[in-house]
């Protein structure tokens, strides 16, 4: 399966995640690297924190489309035709994770990248889109709840697994989608190890967007 042509379009997802959207637009309109602000993440959040809603929306949105694009460049895959529905789905799932780690790691900015959850989101739209709205769906209402952007996006990842396999009875379906099911929330819990300690420590900052 790992042929030269799916090493060349995995590499393309590494590189189309690793694009740095907050870094670039801050740069290029702002004249501010959004890194050195707030959390110090190149991600949507700290955008919105830092620059505001007029910022952070384009790069939430870019974040999302990295991950669905890369997902996409499956069907650009030359005998993707002749590959059966497992195999398909599985190249889908890598050429996403590409994107994710392209996220975190951006050789672009010397791989200091952002927590991945937009790009993930993409991802997941992407390869089953019903779950990953209702995913977002548990976000917006423990935002609401909370103002933790760190904490809703744990429950959302938390609560994934539970809707592809529960909720949407795919308990069925083939394993691949349920090993990423439950790799979603690991990546989640990974990359937001500092906003749980803080979240611990009650020290987390609720959210506070509009700066500028």
């Amino acid at each position: 399966m790992l042929t030269t042509e799916n090493i060349l379009f995995l590499t393309f997802a590494y590189l189309i995640g690793a694009f740095p959207s907050a870094v670039w637009l801050g740069r290029t309109f702002y004249n501010t690297d959004v890194r050195e602000y707030g959390s110090g993440n190149a991600g949507a959040t700290n955008t919105f924190r830092t620059l505001g809603a007029k910022a952070g929306v384009p790069v939430l949105l870019m974040d999302i489309l990295k991950g669905w694009l890369a997902v996409n460049l499956v069907y650009f895959v030359t005998d993707n035709q002749l590959l059966s529905d497992e195999k398909f789905f599985e190249l889908k799932l890598v050429f996403g994770i590409a994107a994710v780690i392209g996220h975190l790691f951006p050789i672009y900015t010397g791989f200091r990248g952002g927590k991945g959850i937009a790009t993930m989101l993409g991802f997941m739209l992407g390869i089953y889109w019903q779950a990953a709205l209702l995913s977002a769906l548990v976000f917006v209402i423990a935002f609401l709840i909370s103002k933790y952007v760190s904490l809703s996006s744990i429950i959302a990842s938390l609560a994934f697994p539970f809707i592809v396999i529960v909720i949407l009875g795919m308990n069925n379906t083939n394993s691949s989608l349920i090993i990423f099911s439950i790799f979603v929330p690991i990546l989640s819990l990974i990359t937001h190890q500092k906003n749980i300690e803080r979240l611990i420590r009650r020290e987390e900052n609720k959210a506070k967007f509009g700066k500028k």
